[in-house]
């Protein structure tokens, strides 16, 4: 599901976390060594982002949030914040082509480029919390 999230609504609020439950603490965040990517270009997507994106001509770039049970990929089009709310019983990662990295949910897709170890590492880590938390749920 694709959402602006420019503006704190409570509506807002109540669908992530239903979805992919709340943010994660201080404590937690210090554990996982923390739960937001560095920016990464999106070299893809699904039509839907693609045609929010093409709204401006800047360089296309998103990060990912790391939450209790899924992930908020968040990327920017003219002034306003999207993200493409995906939780970890939905979530499809592919590594493709060298760097490139495809995260889906359903219809919707982004991909996106890898080009440091700090980001190689934070992918890993979100597919660690993906396989764990299908572990815990009894999914595999």
């Amino acid at each position: 599901m694709i959402k602006n999230l420019s503006y704190n609504s409570k509506k807002n609020k109540t669908l992530l976390l239903e979805l992919v439950g709340r943010p994660l603490s201080l404590i937690e965040r210090l554990k996982l060594g923390g739960i937001g990517s560095n920016k990464l270009v999106v070299t893809d997507a699904s039509k839907e982002i693609v045609e929010l994106l093409r709204l401006d001509n800047n360089i296309n770039y998103c990060n990912i949030e790391i939450r209790k049970n899924g992930i908020i990929i968040r990327f920017r089009s003219l002034l306003e914040t999207y993200g493409l709310i995906i939780p970890y019983y939905k979530l499809v990662i592919y590594k493709g082509d060298s760097k490139i990295y495809s995260f889906y949910k359903d219809q919707h897709y982004i991909k996106f480029l890898v080009n440091n170890k700090n980001s190689t590492l934070f992918v890993k880590k979100v597919i660690r919390l993906k396989t764990d938390y299908q572990n815990k749920m009894g999914l595999n």
